[in-house]
């Protein structure tokens, strides 16, 4: 049985598409820092020295938006791709675990 067909992406600039994959990457590598979800000190590390040269991609991606004139975010659709994108499970290792139940 085939997974279920993911809906489509919503049309992007590439600057849009850099934000996002971007922004992603660092979600991803402060998920692996986070000291509430981390369990080795070697990943956290390795993630963090990642993290500059991502969060530079993001700056640059924002850069280009903004140098070609793009003053404004278009939530709605960014939001789509982060969601297609899986932005939510993504986001959620960033934050605090639930407290456990005692």
């Amino acid at each position: 049985m085939l997974p279920p067909e993911l809906p489509p992406l919503p049309a992007l600039t590439r600057a849009e598409c850099e934000f996002i994959d971007s922004y992603l990457e660092v979600l991803d590598l402060l998920g692996r820092i986070n000291p509430a979800r981390s369990t080795h000190t070697y990943g956290a590390l390795r993630a963090a020295q990642a993290l500059v040269g991502r969060a530079t991609a993001l700056k640059d991606a924002l850069t280009v938006m903004h140098m070609r004139g793009e003053s404004e975010v278009h939530a709605t659709t960014l939001t789509e791709a982060l969601r297609v994108l899986d932005g939510e499970r993504r986001a959620r290792r960033v934050t605090m675990p639930p407290a456990s139940m005692s």
